[in-house]
């Protein structure tokens, strides 16, 4: 089962110079369907953005990224971020978000890193960096652990997303090929343009899955 917060396939990650005018790019990714917004912590005054955005309880829900510890999950959700993404596993940031009710989406690379983060508690794992190995490689990871719940990370763009939800991906995490600099003044309506296509093209890809036609 899908959390409401993924229906979209999407998750849309925000890593930029400055947090200023995020609250228009969630707006113009909201308009072009996607449902989950990622800022990173690598953004300036990133918890502060995050309180904003989900003190409005706007969608798409916010969740914080770059994670690292269980002092940073504390601070991210206590600003209100409703996921936690790290582009590694720290058990104790699965745990505190367990303790939450919180998702969690660890990062891991090898089989035997992506099971360790399922059997750590992790809601999702995040396959990073996906660049490094495929849509093929997910496959074959997948046909002998078809229980993972996986997320690639890391070079997904509007021309892959497809093949990684093809290869058994439940979502897929999409940065500065989906929202960039330019997007944050004046830039909206060229980013919604933009998550609608790749939403459109997660849906299509889930098609089959879902046993629909494509």
């Amino acid at each position: 089962m899908t959390e409401p917060w993924l229906a979209s396939g999407v998750i849309a990650v925000v890593r930029l110079p400055e947090s200023a005018g995020l609250r228009g790019v969630a707006t113009a990714l909201a308009a072009g369907g996607v449902t989950a917004l990622e800022i990173t912590l690598t953004t300036p005054r990133a918890l502060e953005a995050i309180a904003e955005l989900a003190s409005q309880g706007a969608t798409p829900v916010v969740g914080a990224g770059t994670v690292l510890d269980e002092k940073a999950a504390r601070d991210v959700i206590a600003a209100g971020a409703r996921f936690v993404v790290s582009p590694t596993l720290d058990r104790s940031v699965v745990r505190y978000c367990r303790d939450k009710g919180v998702a969690c989406v660890p990062g891991a690379f090898s089989p035997t890193e992506l099971l360790e983060a399922w059997r750590a508690g992790a809601s999702l794992v995040k396959l990073f960096p996906a660049s490094a190995v495929g849509p093929r490689y997910l496959r074959e990871v997948l046909a002998p652990l078809p229980f993972l719940r996986v997320v690639p990370s890391g070079g997904v763009s509007l021309d892959n997303a497809g093949d990684w939800i093809r290869a058994g991906a439940v979502a897929v995490s999409v940065g500065s090929a989906l929202v960039r600099s330019s997007d944050v003044v004046g830039g909206e309506a060229a980013l919604t343009a933009r998550a609608r296509a790749l939403v459109e093209n997660v849906a299509a890809a889930r098609g089959p899955l879902a046993g629909t036609p494509a």
